[in-house]
């Protein structure tokens, strides 16, 4: 297991290139940022920990405009292996589970939060200046999406996987991210991942055992620093002794819907009799003979069912 240990200073642990006095939002490592985003997890910096949008009065603000199905909250008293969003209610309202996060023992998020015009403008600002940096492997972003987490002490966030690329920029408050290489099959294998990409949404989860803290790097997040996740990179969080404030900023490009339509049928093709279909990224070759095979014949049925 390898461990990065986060320093007090806003700029430690950064690349030398990747520090200087921005008004831009995020400090990023042009290197850092194109040889391993969506390869593997890495820290970059950010200038959000003091920023309005952040505070609870304005979070318990956000919290009321946004649609009911935009908020999600449990207790934070769940076990790695439990999924997402399947943690018991804490059976206090949104505002009170707010306004309570310091001794509730519970976990939060604020989902789609550019709804709101406020969050849209930093959201957009941050993505941009992502997309600029890393130049055309992050391009086009669709699908720009922001998440606001909020959890008290000693909360967690059970073992997961996400369909997008993430940045995870911490704004108040510590916590420990367990990740683990997306790539790595003794964790996440090609089954889970055809389960994953084709299970009802929030249905799939994966069990968590004690073996994957081995396969784990850990990170430890403070204000001031943020982490990439690579697409379906498994992880889970734990929070440390103070509330924790997280802003999530997400997008995805063809290679998502890309990879999304290759598991779905690579597990259509196991429920019809074939045991072993040869293994998404295997070959580039195949792959594109299913994609781009399965997109044509999508077309000719769309066109023979035209009335």
């Amino acid at each position: 297991m390898s461990s990065i240990a986060i320093s007090k200073s806003a700029a430690a642990s950064l690349p030398a290139s990747a520090v200087s006095q921005t008004d831009e939002p995020l400090i990023l490592d042009a290197t850092t940022l194109q040889s391993n985003l969506n390869r593997q997890p890495f820290i970059i910096g950010h200038n959000l920990a003091n920023h309005p949008l952040f505070t609870l009065s304005r979070l318990i603000e956000l919290s009321t405009s946004l649609p009911e199905d935009c908020v999600a909250y449990n207790s934070g008293d769940v076990s790695l292996s439990q999924g997402l969003y399947r943690g018991p209610r804490n059976g206090l309202s949104i505002e009170e589970t707010l306004r309570q996060i310091e001794e509730c023992r519970s976990w939060m998020v604020l989902k789609f939060v550019e709804k709101d015009p406020e969050y849209k403008e930093l959201l957009d600002e941050c993505l941009d200046q992502i997309g600029k940096t890393a130049g055309p492997i992050a391009t086009p972003m669709m699908k720009r999406e922001g998440f606001v987490f909020i959890s008290s002490p000693g909360s967690i966030t059970p073992l997961h996987v996400d369909p997008e690329y993430n940045f995870l920029l911490q704004i108040r408050g510590r916590k420990i991210v367990n990740i683990i290489d997306p790539a790595d099959r003794s964790v996440l294998s090609e089954s889970d991942l055809e389960r994953y990409y084709t299970a009802p949404s929030g249905e799939f989860v994966l069990g968590f055992e004690e073996r994957f803290r081995e396969r784990a790097r850990v990170f430890e997040l403070e204000p001031g620093r943020g982490l990439h996740f690579p697409v379906t990179a498994p992880h889970w969080v734990e929070n440390g002794s103070q509330v924790s404030i997280s802003f999530s900023i997400t997008f995805e490009t063809p290679f998502c819907e890309r990879r999304k339509t290759l598991y779905a049928l690579n597990s259509r093709l196991r429920k019809l009799g074939v045991r072993n279909p040869i293994s998404i990224g295997r070959s580039n070759t195949i792959d594109n003979v299913k994609y781009f095979g399965l997109r044509a014949l999508s077309r000719a049925k769309r066109l023979l069912t035209k009335p």
